[in-house]
């Protein structure tokens, strides 16, 4: 059966020859088409263009007259799956506690780590699912989430089961990534090597048995993980067949982003402190800068430089890094807003970076991110507003009147 979406006032992110991503000066170009049309069959993209070649269908037709359509945000980077919340944690920093003094009096990550431990496997995928819910009503139609907030064989396996039966349960395309190295547990204060080497030998070998991950993750920042653990961990995550993504240059630049590089990594993820050694070193390669600006909001820290980085050619994604400690909010339209209030990220270098970049650095670039012929559909209707930049301008105000996954309305 085909669907029919007429008198789109405009089409956005129109990519006629499939992309992988865009970088530099392409990302101020946002191709779309003005008084549009588009026709989805079997929950893909099967036609567009100007209104004066719109086909005769006679089957479903949908007017959407004033309002616009754009594909979905894509969001490479999140922590749905974990248990409880960190609202004490939220008072304490204004309070004036930094992230690292919370961290070193148990809270972060070593905190949601024992609620998720103590947590039925049941009840995880109960919270989770409202959370992943709460984002596809928000306009994401891809989206990333870690494990790594369990730091026990039984805990991590735990969380990327509940991730895979998301996956299964859900129309909205889901990567899972195993981020085992996302803090050392207390067991292993004195002994993070024997944690490393644990995750290497036991754990890391049964996900990919289970076929639970996509990805291989590790937080690499001082106080946590080196960039010679980052290389064990990814080189371990490689050879079972886990593509690498890192967390790095959150608060110290510390050369995680070249042994990113060195390993392929598909992104690295956060980039609030970058040096220029560590921008050039990500010119010409494939890995992809993704930033997380809602991040930086919550805590306070600085924003990814993307003005510095996209002036030097660079491509740049965008994601919301959904967590419960640093950023407990999913909304990739906030994400949006901020990375042009706070980053001067233009708003077609914003879209961009939230939709076809974004599906890149999940490795989705040929199923979502942009509308192409034979693409999923995937699709925001926005409310009739007078142009794409109002979206990003309404910083707070959902613009958003449908979302479609599959071509199916989700209500």
């Amino acid at each position: 059966m085909a669907t029919l979406f007429k008198n789109i006032k405009e089409l956005i992110q129109v990519r006629n020859e499939p992309i992988s991503f865009v970088s530099g000066k392409e990302m101020k170009v946002l191709p779309t088409i003005k008084n549009a049309f588009l026709v989805v069959e079997n929950g893909l993209i099967s036609d567009f263009g100007s209104m004066e070649n719109c086909p005769q269908i006679d089957e479903e037709i949908i007017d959407v007259t004033g309002k616009m359509i754009l594909p979905s945000w894509c969001d490479s980077h999140t922590h749905i799956v974990y248990a409880g919340n960190r609202e004490g944690e939220f008072v304490d920093r204004i309070n004036g506690l930094s992230y690292e003094e919370i961290a070193n009096r148990g809270g972060g990550i070593l905190n949601s780590a024992k609620k998720l431990q103590e947590i039925s496997e049941e009840e995880l995928y109960q919270q989770s699912k409202v959370r992943l819910e709460e984002v596809i009503q928000l306009g994401t139609g891809a989206v990333e989430i870690k494990s790594g907030y369990g730091l026990t064989e039984e805990a991590e396996l735990k969380m990327l089961r509940v991730i895979k039966r998301l996956k299964d349960n859900y129309l909205i395309p889901i990567k899972a990534t195993f981020l085992g190295a996302h803090a050392v547990p207390l067991e292993y204060k004195e002994n993070k090597e024997g944690y490393i080497q644990m995750l290497i030998d036991d754990v890391i070998p049964k996900v990919t048995k289970e076929k639970l991950a996509d990805y291989i993750d590790i937080f690499c920042e001082t106080g946590y993980f080196s960039v010679a653990d980052t290389e064990l961990i990814l080189s371990a995550g490689k050879k079972h067949g886990l593509i690498p993504k890192i967390h790095v240059n959150q608060f110290t630049a510390i050369g995680g982003v070249q042994a990113g590089i060195k390993f392929d990594a598909l992104s690295v993820d956060h980039l609030e402190e970058m040096r220029n050694e560590d921008i050039n070193a990500l010119k010409g390669t494939q890995t992809m800068p993704v930033a997380l600006p809602s991040c930086s909001y919550f805590l306070s820290i600085p924003y990814t430089p993307a003005r510095k980085m996209i002036d030097a050619g660079l491509p740049l994604a965008l994601a919301t890094d959904f967590n419960p400690g640093s950023t407990p909010s999913g909304n990739m339209n906030f994400v949006v807003s901020t990375a042009c209030i706070k980053m001067k990220m233009t708003p077609e270098e914003a879209i961009n970076a939230a939709t076809i970049n974004s599906a890149y650095a999940m490795g989705l670039e040929n199923k979502v991110g942009s509308i192409t012929k034979g693409k999923l559909a995937n699709f925001i209707i926005t409310k009739p507003i007078n142009s794409y930049g109002f979206i990003p301008y309404s910083f707070g105000v959902n613009q958003i009147e449908k979302v479609f996954l599959k071509g199916k309305e989700i209500l």
